[in-house]
């Protein structure tokens, strides 16, 4: 069976070009496909825990992790949530439907990775795509537009938490909260994935009313389409697939003589 035979994609099965757009920037680009979030989790691993009609649930396969998206009430989007283990204290972080579904998946996508040992910086990616920093009551960074924000806003002692928005000429058009004892990694994966420039691609009909994005039309066949989610597919089944193999390697009983799996292979 080929890839495209296992995952043909969510979009239209003709061959007749669709008109899509780059829509720039990102933070102002609109919602998006959420399967481009759910699929990813799916492809890692996680546990489909929706219900027919109902919000979309998954779990991480230790269930120490919970995502959700509800479309269904007001004002609706995604929540990610953390229960306290040995390590970490329960966290939990809420962004609304009109989060762009690639910044989502900045914070989704890090849940499947293991975290790096660098000690995470949250307001390094904005820097280093112009933002603006200012310190005063709260510490923020603007994006070069002005129409997007991250925060530490601290509303009493000891009540700190993460602030995140964007608007346009209509008006605040998403918000995005995580509470201070969300893994700092994850908040930096979220501005990581907001900084990013590279504009996001959306179908013709989805495209935000604003004067404050600037768009390309682009003509793409839905065998293209479909290839780019296949390989966003086909590297989340790749890296679970090398995690458990990883994983099974270390527990696996050694014979007499034999050399700790850490220790095999050639010196680095």
């Amino acid at each position: 069976m080929t890839k495209n035979q296992q995952w043909s994609g969510w979009g239209p099965t003709s061959q007749q070009p669709q008109q899509h757009y780059l829509v720039e920037p990102r933070h102002l680009a609109g919602g998006g496909d959420v399967r481009y979030v759910t699929e990813f989790l799916r492809a890692s691993g996680w546990k489909d825990k929706s219900k027919n009609g109902g919000p979309a649930v998954f779990d991480s396969p230790d269930e120490s992790v919970r995502i959700g998206f509800d479309p269904y009430i007001q004002p609706g989007g995604w929540t990610i949530s953390g229960r306290q283990t040995a390590t970490q204290e329960a966290w939990h972080a809420t962004l609304g439907r009109q989060v762009p579904v690639e910044i989502v998946a900045g914070v989704t996508d890090a849940l499947t990775r293991p975290k790096s040992a660098h000690a995470p910086n949250v307001w390094e990616p904005l820097q280093e795509q112009g933002w603006d920093t200012e310190r005063g009551q709260h510490f923020t960074a603007r994006s070069p537009d002005g129409d997007a924000f991250v925060r530490f806003h601290q509303s009493a002692p000891g009540q700190a938490h993460w602030w995140a928005g964007a608007r346009n000429e209509h008006g605040r058009v998403w918000e995005a909260v995580f509470t201070p004892t969300t893994p700092m990694h994850l908040v930096q994966a979220f501005s990581t994935a907001l900084a990013d420039p590279q504009p996001v691609m959306r179908p013709l009909g989805h495209v935000p009313p604003s004067r404050r994005i600037r768009t390309t039309s682009v003509s793409v066949l839905p065998s293209q389409l479909s290839a780019w989610q296949q390989a966003r597919i086909t590297a989340a089944r790749a890296a679970t697939w090398a995690s458990n193999a990883f994983a099974t390697n270390q527990v696996r009983p050694q014979g007499p003589g034999a050399r700790p799996y850490a220790k095999a292979g050639r010196k680095r």
